[in-house]
């Protein structure tokens, strides 16, 4: 091999890395995206019920990390159809509830109608999942809380803001003094 074949195969291969690299990135970093299942208003809905269960404090709410996009991505891609129907008729159930108690939807609930209502539906999921046999379908507001809390604590605002987050810990410490009302840690 002379000279000029060396470097047309480097050139080859580091311009193989390049763009294997740059379609990594493409493949990997997708913005999350509502598909065909959901529709804007039902997104917008699930966020402001979110929020209602994990309300802004001293640390950001639900809201702020977008749990209606999350819970719309994984029902979409990671549920069964099953429960995807479950899921999708529980929003409209849980519109009908707020219309049936408080006589108005639940985007025009006020903040206190609405810990009211998720507070009811939480003790009817409660009530479900106790007497539920196996084999029986998933009561919609267990799925729509279970979803609230894992988009909200894997989220860059709960994981950092919510929890204590160190990227690169230090050293293993098993006995770490804590103190009431700490945080706890994310990793």
């Amino acid at each position: 091999m002379n000279r000029r074949e060396a470097i047309s195969a480097v050139a080859w291969l580091m311009g193989g890395t390049l763009i294997s690299a740059d379609l990594l990135v493409s493949c990997t970093s997708r913005k999350l995206e509502v598909g065909d299942l959901f529709k804007q208003e039902q997104v917008a809905l699930l966020n402001e019920v979110g929020d209602t269960i994990l309300p802004a404090t001293s640390t950001p709410g639900a809201k702020a990390a977008n749990v209606g996009e999350f819970m719309a991505v994984m029902v979409q891609d990671c549920y069964a159809p099953e429960d995807q129907k479950i899921f999708l008729e529980g929003i409209t159930k849980l519109n009908e509830a707020s219309d049936k108690e408080f006589g108005k939807s639940f985007m025009q609930l006020t903040p206190e109608q609405r810990t009211t209502l998720v507070r009811a539906l939480d003790k009817e999921q409660q009530e479900h999942m106790l007497s539920k046999a196996d084999g029986a379908p998933n009561h919609y507001f267990r799925m729509i809380k279970e979803l609230t809390l894992l988009g909200y604590f894997t989220s860059e605002v709960g994981a950092t803001q919510a929890l204590r987050f160190v990227a690169v810990p230090g050293r293993y410490d098993g006995c770490m003094p804590y103190k009431k009302g700490d945080r706890a840690w994310a990793v």
